[in-house]
């Protein structure tokens, strides 16, 4: 859960920045736009930035998001993903 939590706050933190409410993990509304986020940002497009990024830093990234789908899924199974199967 430390992922997923560390990633929810990232994004609390840049949403704070634009006035946006934050992201509740106990919202099942906020648990979707969650996943939704994950999925966003595992597509090939821009998980290597545009194929800017190194492999490994690619990689990496990939590692992150898929560990928080993991931990997103094991908290609520009903939410969707279309990018992470």
């Amino acid at each position: 859960m430390k992922q997923l939590k560390a990633y929810v706050e990232r994004k609390n933190q840049f949403a704070a920045i634009f006035g946006h409410r934050p992201l509740d993990l106990n919202s099942a509304l906020d648990r979707q736009k969650i996943a939704d986020s994950i999925d966003s940002e595992l597509s090939p497009e821009n998980l290597s930035c545009d194929g800017e990024l190194p492999r490994s830093r690619v990689q990496a990234r990939y590692r992150e998001l898929t560990r928080c789908a993991e931990q997103l899924l094991k908290l609520d199974p009903a939410v969707k993903f279309y990018e992470y199967c």
